[in-house]
This record gives structure tokens, sequence and C-alpha cells, in this order.
């Protein structure tokens, strides 16, 4: 009984810390859980401590079931080609309620865009600010029964860099091409935030307004095309992917640890 209760209490500390709206104090939930999961190998196991381990352990082994499974059999193209898209169904409230805070930030709808591959679905719609020579897209992306929205903000300068604030949820499956610079901002709660943000993160960088590239609204699907071409070949380069013929890419086994890295810091980092 008494080992039911201190494992029980451990899980009631750690839901208890995701109460809290501290950063810190919701990590805490990640050593309560782990301390329980301990404590039930161990428990479990004749009181061993062996198995305490072995039971923490499977938090850790339990993204390579996935890795093993789908993702090493994933096929995806090299060129992903934006076509005019409809943007998909169940998302017209929220779509419409991330449209207004973009228009009303100062941006003009550009287009309605998107590609789609073996069960993967992205619609991204195009915005415009010719004052602030600024795009913003809004991000659907629906991948077997799993979808999510991610908004971003980009400026692109003569020096060919392109600065990027977002909001995407997620660590990136990919390594970053050089020459994009990316500011996270999970916390942001509208546009008009991120905004803020996007032009504090230039600012902090000593980009001027002088500095930063006019882009033709008409061109912004392909330049997300190229943009998606240059990370593909910087991963191919740095070993990530390989060339899987049929004009397909998938992931080396460099690539899957790489993935499960940033598995396990997604598990800590959205605790």
């Amino acid at each position: 009984m008494f080992e039911l209760l201190l494992v029980t209490g451990l899980l009631c500390f750690a839901f208890a810390c995701r109460t809290f709206n501290n950063s810190l104090v919701r990590k805490g939930s990640i050593l309560a859980i782990i301390g329980a999961t301990f404590l039930t190998g161990y428990f479990l196991g004749g009181y061993k401590i062996l198995w305490g381990f072995v039971a923490v352990s499977c938090w850790f082994v339990l993204p390579w079931l996935e890795l093993l499974t789908r993702v090493r059999a994933m096929r995806l193209p090299l060129d992903k080609k934006f076509r005019h898209r409809y943007p998909p169904p169940d998302t017209s409230a929220l779509l419409k309620q991330f449209t207004n805070d973009v228009e009303n930030a100062g941006f003009e709808h550009a287009q309605d865009s998107g590609w789609e591959w073996d069960g993967i679905e992205q619609f991204t719609r195009f915005f415009y600010d010719a004052k602030s020579k600024a795009q913003a897209r809004i991000n659907f992306s629906l991948h077997n029964h799993m979808a999510f929205a991610y908004m971003s903000v980009s400026s692109r300068t003569s020096d060919g860099k392109t600065w990027t604030t977002w909001n995407y949820p997620f660590s990136y499956s990919m390594k970053i091409t050089p020459g994009i610079e990316i500011k996270r901002a999970p916390a942001s709660h509208s546009f008009a935030e991120m905004l803020i943000s996007h032009r504090a993160f230039l600012a902090h960088r000593g980009v001027a307004n002088d500095h930063l590239l006019e882009d033709n609204p008409d061109d912004l699907n392909e330049i997300a095309e190229q943009e998606m071409r240059n990370e593909v070949d910087h991963n191919l380069d740095r070993g990530l992917i390989r060339l899987s013929g049929n004009g397909t890419f998938r992931y080396s086994w460099r690539g899957l640890f790489y993935l499960w890295l940033q598995s396990i810091k997604d598990m800590v980092r959205l605790s």
C-alpha cells in the first residue's frame, strides 16, 4: 500500500505542477513523472534499482517505435510544388480569425497555396505588407490524423538572408538552411504580438528597413518552394537524408537519431 501511495503522490504532484503558468514549475512535472516511473519499475522488479532505470529508459526508447516503423519507411519529394488549394475542412473559423489578425496588422492577402504527398497535406495562406517589406503565412499541416496550425512572419535582406519569426509548435525535423535565421515565439497569443517580436528580432540583429528586399506578392509561393528545396539540399549534404529514387528522399540513420533527439527536446519543452 505504501508503494502505491508514493507513486500516486508523485503523479498528483506532477499534475499539480502542470496547473502553474511558470515554465520552471511546469517542468517539475517531468521530474515527478520520471520519479514515479523509476519507483514503479523498482517496486515491481523486486526492489532492484536496475529495473527502475529500465522503466525510466522506456520514455527515451518510445519514440523509436515510430521512427523505425513509420518514419523509416517514408519517402518525401525533393521538390514540393505549391499549387492553388482550398482551405482544409473544419478550419474556416480558425482561418478567418487568423486572417483578420494578419490583415488588421496591415498585411494583404496574396494567395492560397499548398501541397499534398502520401497522406501529408500542407495549406498555406500568404500575405504581404509592402510598407514593411514583410511576408506572413498562416499554415495548416495535416499528417495522417494529426493536425496543427502555426503562423510566421519573414523579412528578406539584400545579403541573401531570411529572418523568420514563428510559433511552430515542435522542434524542426531538419537542419535549418544557412542564411535563414529563426526566432521562436511560442508565447505569442496573437499575430500582433508575433509582429512585435519579429521587429524586435530585426532591431536586435541590426537589420534596418533599407536592408530589406521587396517581394512580388505573386511570387511568394515560388520563394517558399525554393526555400524548401534549399533545405533539402542542405540536409542531403549534412547526411540527415538520402536519395531514394523517383525524385524522393528518406531519412538516413543519422537523420533518425537527429529526429530522436528532437523528440526528446519536445518531451521536455512541451511539458
